[in-house]
């Protein structure tokens, strides 16, 4: 299913701060149906790693299907502003991740990021902690 713009929402989740790690995230169309579901372990790293690591997942998917327009919402505030240029990133290991994501947003022709709490971000961590199991 191609779509030029969808809505993901993605979450990264670890055992441990660093531990093993995974990431969830769902696109879907305008109208709310899904288009696509990740669900993995990427092995052991911080959460915030994690956040990014969703986030990039998602963003490859999503250009993957053809999406040139994306909305995406995470619960992780600190990534978020970050990639909305309200903080800078500091922690080396992150740096990389953050080049990588401006790198996918500059090949698209639209793209907002929202944080939202966690509590409307379930769908995302189910994801991320069923790929922990």
């Amino acid at each position: 299913m191609k779509a030029k713009r969808v809505v993901i929402c993605t979450d990264g989740a670890s055992l441990g701060n660093p531990g093993l790690a995974a990431i969830g995230a769902t696109v879907k169309d305008e109208q709310g149906r899904l288009i696509a579901r990740i669900s993995r372990r990427i092995g052991r790293t911080t959460n915030n790693q994690a956040e990014y690591k969703a986030i990039i997942a998602a963003l490859e998917e999503a250009i993957r299907l053809g999406a040139s327009q994306v909305e995406l919402s995470s619960d992780s505030e600190l990534v978020v502003k970050q990639i909305n240029g309200s903080y800078r990133v500091k922690k080396a290991a992150l740096k990389p991740l953050y080049q990588r994501v401006k790198q996918l947003v500059g090949s698209l022709e639209a793209f907002t990021i929202t944080h939202i709490p966690r509590k409307q971000n379930t769908e995302a961590d189910n994801l991320a902690h069923l790929a922990l199991r």
